[in-house]
């Protein structure tokens, strides 16, 4: 049985975060479901191009049904970290011991939830700030079920690492050679 993804799709997310290991989980044959976090099924990304969602938030959704959730980063960011009913999908998943994988900014998020403390963890330089013990040597950190990863140059391994975790590290390396990432 393939594994199912849970994609959340943010107005304001980074283009490569979200399409680089989408098209990564996709081709290794995860079912990936994407949801957009505002009520409409089209998002706008940080580079001003229009990308529809499976689903909106609008519709309820069933974590027993997924075995991760993935959320890009972007400047679109800031705006979720007060949206309850995504923080209930964050706690929901880590609560039931899922994956939760956060690129670039995203990592905020965890953080907020206090799912961060006392793990090792990445993000975008942006978040030091806050995130002052994220490790700055590390494309992607996985520290139990959490995986971060730094940003949008570090999309596809952070896509590849998702597809060695939830498929497996052969599928992982035919598709880096497949796209020449080796």
């Amino acid at each position: 049985m393939s594994s199912r993804v849970l994609f959340m799709f943010h107005d304001g997310m980074e283009d490569i975060e979200a399409l680089a290991p989408l098209d990564l989980l996709r081709r290794a044959e995860c079912e990936v479901l994407t949801v957009s976090v505002s009520t409409e099924r089209q998002v706008i990304t940080r580079s001003d191009v229009p990308v529809w969602a499976d689903e909106c938030l609008r519709h309820p959704i069933n974590i027993d049904d997924f075995d991760a959730l993935v959320i890009p980063g972007g400047p679109g960011i800031q705006p979720l970290r007060t949206h309850g009913y995504l923080s209930n999908i964050i706690d929901a998943m880590y609560q039931e011991h899922k994956w939760i994988a956060a690129i670039c900014a995203a990592p905020l998020l965890l953080n907020d939830q206090g799912l961060l403390d006392g793990r090792e963890y990445t993000s975008h330089p942006s978040t030091e700030d806050e995130l002052k013990d994220r490790k700055i040597d590390a494309k992607v950190v996985v520290d139990g079920c959490v995986i971060t990863s730094q940003g949008a140059g570090t999309s596809v391994e952070f896509g590849l690492k998702l597809v060695e975790i939830l498929v497996s590290r052969e599928k992982a390396l035919e598709l880096a050679q497949a796209i020449c990432s080796l």
